[in-house]
């Protein structure tokens, strides 16, 4: 094996609330090595650890707001969420459901707990990932993936150690559940205690891993406890996890972009430029409409 070693594990930063339905620990960007070049293709990394959620009459969450440029990708552990965008797209999620937007040209979406849940409370915990998009699709037309769990490609791990969910990429020769526009692997991994498995990602792509249940030892040497981020090394490609209890594990591995990287709030551009371009084609109404 050409050993894949761990880089740097992170542990949660202090949470703060986007809108007033997601309660997040920022990993990517922050001060921990991990800005975007660094992750790129996967420019950002919210994870709203498990948070208990009161009944409520009106529907928390964020309201209209605008992107382009990359995707989002929500993946729900527990509770429901609700999206809906200016080109059409929408749906909600539960357990163990995926929602994959492409923002391409500019779209403008809100996302809010679901009523029922919202209504009822409880335990809420989710992550949204921002993956980049090439510059030669920038400007592509935006859309929407919604995969509910059933239709996620699962792979069984040996001596019903766990599954691994693909929801994009490839593992062990079956593809993922979503079309995306470079190279990206995106694993969700429940394993038993003790249950062990082993990855294989090309040295040159950016790989980390979410720890969200349980804790895990990789490379049988370091440790990584619930809510840690393990960062790796740009060098070998086989690495092992072990659960030290029952485990659910986020794994994500992608080809950066190696393009240069303009953000400014809700958009994600090449060049100064087209930010400016971006907040003006906004401010126009080109993105479409969507109501509050």
């Amino acid at each position: 094996m050409d050993i894949k070693n761990v880089e740097i594990i992170i542990p949660p930063r202090e949470p703060h609330f986007v809108g007033d339905g997601f309660r997040v620990h920022n990993f990517i960007p922050s001060a921990y090595r991990l800005d975007m070049k660094r992750m790129d293709p996967f420019i950002m990394l919210d994870y709203n650890s498990k948070f208990n959620f009161p009944p409520s009459d009106e529907p928390k969450g964020v309201g209209v707001h605008p992107h382009r440029g990359f995707e989002t990708v929500t993946i729900a552990y527990k509770g429901k969420v609700t999206h809906l965008d200016s080109s059409g797209g929408g749906g909600t999620i539960g357990e163990g459901d995926v929602q994959w937007m492409t923002a391409g040209s500019g779209i403008l979406h809100k996302e809010y707990h679901e009523e029922n849940f919202s209504k009822q409370g409880g335990d809420f915990q989710m992550v949204q990932l921002w993956v980049n998009l090439p510059a030669k699709y920038k400007m592509s037309k935006p859309k929407y993936q919604g995969i509910e769990n059933k239709k996620i490609t699962k792979f069984k791990l040996p001596n019903k150690a766990g599954i691994v969910e693909i929801i994009a990429g490839e593992h062990q020769g079956l593809k993922g559940s979503v079309s995306t526009f470079s190279p990206v692997n995106m694993l969700n991994m429940k394993l038993e205690k003790y249950g062990k498995a082993e990855f294989n990602f090309p040295n040159t792509y950016n790989t980390g891993l979410l720890v969200i249940e349980g804790s895990i030892t990789i490379n049988k040497k370091e440790s990584a406890p619930t809510n840690h981020f393990v960062l790796f090394e740009n060098k070998g490609i086989d690495f092992l996890i072990e659960a030290t209890e029952k485990s659910v594990v986020l794994i994500i591995s992608g080809e950066p972009l190696n393009e240069p990287i303009v953000a400014q709030g809700p958009f994600v551009m090449n060049t100064y430029q087209e930010i400016v371009q971006a907040i003006e084609d906004f401010n126009r109404g080109k993105f479409g409409y969507l109501e509050d």
